[in-house]
């Protein structure tokens, strides 16, 4: 069951509507690497997950990406202004100015409207952690991109603090990940000759050796 909190995750300020930012936002509202795919990419794997822990990290996460979307939204939403204007988006989607009366759009930046395809569930935990993984780093990336194409405070604040829920929630899945080593299709990772062949297909020179073929570990930083 989830319940709404009237109160928003963190407080989302800008400073001044910006149509166009607005358009280039909706990437983080309903683009492929934006907050309700991580949600419900989230939420649809943990019907297949057996460890208790594990499970409730799926729903949690996915849960938050869901308030991440709401504060997305309530961002487009501000940064649209009060009177539709379309010859103020010099780039990006127009619908929110020209068919949603400056509501978010479930849509990318360019207009494409959010698919389901999106997601990824294999129901193999290490498939779907693997997925969750880089599913975060690419939406930190995007973040990052917008965080440099503004200098409006109040969207920089929440901004930053997207960008370090993405940073814990990629710790938190690295964690899970290096719990589940030998299980799944983790179980039977490398044992044939053909695991360890590398093929020499570049000219001229040679880059790699051999691949060791060892699961993924994603070790904690040295405090050194």
């Amino acid at each position: 069951m989830f319940r709404h909190d009237k109160n928003l995750l963190h407080p989302v300020k800008v400073d001044r509507p910006n149509p166009t930012y607005a358009a280039m936002l909706q990437e983080q509202f309903g683009g492929a690497n934006g907050e309700l795919k991580a949600a419900l990419q989230y939420i649809g794997q943990s019907f297949r997950v057996k460890d208790p822990a594990i499970k409730d990290l799926f729903l949690d996460i996915g849960a938050e990406e869901m308030s991440h979307m709401e504060m997305v939204g309530t961002m487009i939403n501000m940064l649209n202004g009060h009177d539709v204007a379309d010859n103020d988006v010099q780039s990006g989607s127009m619908e929110p100015q020209v068919l949603g009366g400056l509501n978010p759009q479930l849509e990318n930046a360019s207009g494409y409207p959010w698919t389901a395809t999106y997601v990824t569930v294999t129901g193999d935990l290490a498939a779907d952690l693997l997925s969750n993984i880089a599913a975060e780093q690419r939406a930190k990336v995007v973040y990052e991109y917008l965080y440099r194409q503004i200098n409006d405070k109040g969207v920089r604040e929440t901004i930053d603090f997207l960008l370090n829920r993405e940073e814990a929630h990629n710790a938190l899945f690295r964690e899970a990940l290096n719990k589940i080593q030998g299980s799944g299709s983790l179980k039977d990772f490398g044992v044939t000759p053909d695991s360890k062949l590398y093929f020499n297909l570049s000219t001229p020179g040679r880059h790699f050796s051999n691949p060791q073929a060892n699961p993924p570990q994603f070790v904690p930083p040295s405090n050194h």
